[in-house]
């Protein structure tokens, strides 16, 4: 019998890649999504698949589905600082009524459970790389709040129905991914930092720029997701790549892939904005045998025309 798949988020940039991996599995797809930051567009290409199906639902209200499930995705959230601090009240309820809700139906179905948590439950790191066993700095009252605490209660809640009602349960920390179907105006570096260069627009830099990120391109990023779903791991898997570039080279270096003319500004840092954000992947090697393959230059080069192809249309 084929799997059946509730992804939640589907529309959303990662989410609409799982869609496409599973459908290419060979499974039974149902894509929930309310269209907040997701888009219809990501998944326009799978609508006329007979194993395929569409719900317009926000997950923060009752679920139900029909007939069997037998693997569950949350990855419904705004995701991007841009999003989180325009729907804050929304973005709680997603990370709090929403996984109460997945899991409940998840208990229900007798189905695996994955949650699509974040490197950002580490906030503002003392460590570097961020291990799973760190605990974070995390300003819960701070703006970037709403995200960082709607995730750290999302995964104690996770572990909490895998404790007591014996659900079973997946947590994939998902540090920077990029590549196609990101929105230009997703308000993240390279989304950013690509629109701004393609329309010769000054390449907006916060801080100086000395700060680091990590970036997974989505192919990879989608593969590790599989990979621990796939597992019997119920502890938190960080999935990203471990190679560090500060944000003023990233912007260096998408100048020169675009061939353009944009200069370079700087603005103030925002308001707890992590200095440093690079994932140990140790225990994903060692449990999932996976790491990334997609190197940044490669991944860059297939974001950049897939954002010229978008502006193109």
């Amino acid at each position: 019998m084929r799997k059946k798949v509730l992804i939640m988020g589907g529309a959303g940039f990662i989410g609409s890649h799982l869609c496409d991996l599973f459908i290419a599995k060979g499974c039974q797809v149902i894509c929930m999504d309310n269209l907040i930051t997701g888009k219809i567009g990501n998944i326009k290409h799978l609508l006329k698949n007979r194993d395929f199906e569409f719900i317009r639902h926000n997950v923060s209200e009752y679920i139900d589905i029909k007939g069997r499930v037998d693997y569950i995705l949350h990855f419904a959230s705004p995701a991007s600082p841009i999003d989180y601090l325009k729907y804050p009240i929304p973005t709680l309820k997603v990370g709090s009524l929403g996984t109460h809700n997945a899991l409940g139906l998840a208990k229900v179905k007798k189905a695996t459970f994955l949650l699509a948590s974040t490197s950002e439950i580490y906030g503002d790191p003392l460590i570097n790389p961020q291990r799973e066993d760190y605990w974070g700095n995390v300003n819960p009252v701070g703006p970037r709040g709403v995200y960082d605490e709607a995730k750290r209660f999302a995964e104690a809640m996770t572990m909490a129905y895998h404790r007591f009602h014996k659900v079973d349960t997946r947590i994939v920390r998902i540090f920077n991914t990029y590549g196609e179907r990101m929105r230009e105006r997703d308000g993240r570096a390279i989304p950013n930092f690509i629109s701004q260069a393609l329309a010769a627009r000054p390449i907006t830099v916060y801080g100086d720029g000395s700060q680091t990120r990590s970036f997974c391109y989505v192919s990879d990023l989608v593969g590790g997701i599989y990979s621990l779903l796939m597992s019997r791991e119920d502890e938190p898997v960080n999935i990203g790549n471990p190679n560090e570039i500060t944000l003023l080279k990233l912007a260096r270096i998408i100048l020169k892939l675009t061939d353009s003319k944009s200069r370079i500004v700087y603005k103030p840092l925002p308001v707890d904005d992590p200095k440093v954000r690079r994932p140990d992947i140790s225990k994903a090697k060692k449990i999932l045998r996976w790491k990334p393959k997609v190197d940044l230059d490669e991944g860059l080069v297939k974001t950049v025309d897939y954002f010229r192809s978008v502006k193109k249309a």
